[in-house]
């Protein structure tokens, strides 16, 4: 099963989607802040992120610049953010996000965003 990677500050947000996700078959982990997300994108090599916007140390577009960085094929990000301003989802947009949802959003949304998109790349690369 895929394996995706929650980053958010909050405690309540990742818990539900973690919960969510968890319920649907996907295994599930966690980062609280920038530096530990970089982290686990290096160890764990999830199959999609969703990444949170505002966090403290290093935020959304900090972690978004250094995944992008990393060798090998992208990784999806879905990006989650309470400042649903231009400036930001221009930002996110060209830092290189794939998706990109504003709070609040439905753990459904989320589901079935991730669920289409890795239910497509399956079918792309035959697994």
């Amino acid at each position: 099963m895929a394996r995706i990677l929650v980053v958010d500050d909050d405690p309540a947000i990742r818990q539900l989607l973690t919960d969510v996700l968890e319920m649907d078959g996907y295994e599930v982990d966690t980062a609280v802040d920038g530096p530990a997300a970089v982290r686990a994108v290096e160890a764990a090599a999830p199959d999609f992120v969703v990444l949170d916007v505002m966090m403290p140390g290093m935020d959304g577009f900090g972690v978004l610049r250094a995944v992008r960085e990393l060798p090998g094929e992208p990784v999806p990000i879905l990006m989650l953010t309470a400042a649903a301003e231009p400036d930001t989802n221009s930002r996110a947009w060209a830092g290189g996000v794939d998706y990109y949802l504003a709070k609040p959003f439905t753990a459904d949304a989320v589901l079935d965003l991730i669920d289409g998109v890795l239910s497509n790349r399956i079918d792309v690369t035959g697994g």
